[in-house]
Order: C-alpha cells, then structure tokens, then sequence
C-alpha cells in the first residue's frame, strides 16, 4: 500500500495500479519546491511539475558538508525538463525559474551541527542526530515564502517526511502546520505547504518516483541526486552514489532495496 500526502495533515492511500490522487486536479496553481539536488526533492519536484501549471524552484547553500548536492541540481532540472508524467504533458514547459540563495555560514555559526562542520554524525546527548540543523526546514520555509509571496507562488513544496525521517523535529508535521499558520498570518497570505512524501517510508518514496516518471526518473534519481551526508561521489552502489555509511545513505539503500524486493515480488 502507497500512501501518498496531499496538503498538510492529508493522508491518502492507493495502489500503485491507482492514479495518484489529486494529479488530476485543474494545473492553474503555481508552486515553488525547495530542492536541494537530493532525491526527496527530486521526487517532490516531478510530483510537483505532474501537478501544477508552472513550477519554480528554490535552493540554499549554507556551508553545508554536502554541497555536492547543489551541484546536481542543474543536471536534473535539465533532465526533468526533457521529461514528460502520467498525463503526458512536457514537464518542461512546467519548469520556471531556479533561485539560489547564499545564507553563507550563518546556520554552521548558530547551529553548530555535524552537517555543517566535520564532527562524527552520530546521536547526541538529546537524543538527536548531530547532523541536526536547527532551525534549517523553519529558515527554509519562511525564505520561500517571502520569494513566493513577491512572485506569486503559493504552493511550497517540500521532502519532509515524518515516517523514515531522521529524529528531525522540523520534518514533522505538526511542525508543518504550525509554520504554514505562521507564515500566513504573518503575510497575510494564504500558501499551502505541501508534503508529498510525508507519511511515505523511503521504499514508498522510490515507487513514488516510478509512479510519476517510470524508470528514466528511477534512473535519474539514482544517477544524478545526492543524499550522501559526507558529499562522497566516488563510490557508485545501485541506489546511487554515497559513502555508504553515513545514514543518510544507509536509509537511501535500505529503501531502494526494499522497493525492488516489493517490485519483484
């Protein structure tokens, strides 16, 4: 069973045979994903381009220990843009603009985190990863909506994911809700934030993948994302390139693995 999230707080459930709900939706709305070069918000940014009818993208460099990721980025939106979803519509003639914004060091200097620095990636004296960022998805999200409020875009999309998800606080989704009520009323506006993979497990997340895009975004994501923690791009497994320890990796391969012993079965 597949379990796909709409908006905020929606969980719907389907097949894989079944249409992907809400794909058949009237494509007038315009939205912005945050996406990182990453296969979650790869697979958030296909899903959004089946979805809607002009789709921006919005990516941060913050001194992060993976900034490989973001140089995947170019390559997949070119790919994505060759690309055509389930409704057979040219997903390039969806795809707008890319925005980057520099937030320099600011997160490593105030979060102090393992994803910023070189310190082992290992669970804390709280109960947290040390790759945790805080406060990261809540920067994120207030930036894209002040990006969104001045060009029109209402939707945000994002890859967080409350069921494979690392021990993350800001990937939950009361923490969604919660800032989606907060950039509203501080904007007077009325975005929507959209999770899609938010009660997805990262098996699901793959079949997802396959759902929207068929094997070329299965081998997309495989090929041209990045999720390694450690930026390490010289190691090539069958889910993808990564150091193969760090836990980003680990959940990357697991579900991988997980989806193609359910697609074989």
């Amino acid at each position: 069973m597949l379990i796909i999230g709409t908006a905020i707080g929606q969980r719907e459930s389907m097949t894989e045979t079944k249409p992907i709900p809400g794909l058949a939706l009237p494509r007038n709305d315009h939205a912005l994903v945050l996406f990182s070069g990453g296969q979650d918000s790869t697979t958030c940014l296909a899903w959004a381009l089946e979805r809607f009818a002009h789709v921006e993208t919005i990516g941060f460099t913050y001194g992060q220990r993976h900034s490989v990721e973001m140089e995947c980025r170019g390559q997949v939106r070119k790919a994505l843009a060759q690309m055509s979803g389930l409704s057979g519509a040219e997903w390039g003639s969806r795809l707008g603009e890319d925005h980057v914004l520099d937030l320099g060091n600011a997160l490593h200097h105030v979060g102090q985190s393992a994803l910023t620095g070189r310190s082992p990636i290992e669970i804390g004296q709280g109960g947290l990863p040390t790759s945790f960022v805080p406060g990261r998805n809540l920067i994120f999200l207030t930036y894209a909506a002040a990006l969104g409020w001045r060009r029109g875009l209402r939707r945000i999309v994002g890859g967080m994911c409350e069921t494979d998800y690392s021990g993350y606080p800001d990937c939950r989704d009361d923490t969604i809700k919660a800032m989606q009520l907060a950039l509203n009323t501080g904007m007077e506006a009325h975005f929507v934030l959209e999770t899609p993979l938010m009660w997805l497990t990262k098996a699901e997340t793959w079949s997802l993948a396959h759902s929207l895009g068929g094997p070329t975004l299965v081998a997309l994501i495989e090929e041209e994302t990045h999720t390694c923690y450690l930026g390490d791009r010289s190691q090539r497994h069958p889910w993808g390139y990564g150091c193969g320890e760090c836990p980003a990796c680990a959940l990357r391969a697991e579900g991988w693995r997980e989806w193609q012993a359910a697609s074989s079965a």
